[in-house]
């Protein structure tokens, strides 16, 4: 994801509700999000579609290394040499 720039990335909602493709057409092109403010605050964050897809695999993994730490941690891990024992039992002679 690109740089985030304040001074051209928040917007406030009304300013989007007045020129919403112009806005969208700057989240494609540049790829960064764009804040959008109501009463001088955070309300919402408009992300591009692959940079949100993007995000949302990079935390599915995340949350699958961290499974798999816990696990580990819980002794549920296999050795290397098990499972490659295992592996050459499996294979036909």
């Amino acid at each position: 994801m690109a740089l985030f720039r304040p001074s051209a990335d928040v917007r406030p909602v009304t300013e989007f509700r007045a020129h919403a493709s112009r806005v969208i057409e700057q989240v494609q092109t540049t790829k960064r999000p764009v804040v959008l403010t109501q009463h001088g605050r955070s309300a919402a964050v408009l992300l591009d579609v692959e940079v949100y897809e993007r995000l949302i695999d990079e935390v599915a993994v995340i949350r699958e290394l961290r499974t798999a730490e816990s696990q580990l941690d819980a002794g549920m891990g296999i050795p290397h040499e098990v499972v490659a024992q295992r592996l050459r039992e499996r294979l036909p002679k």
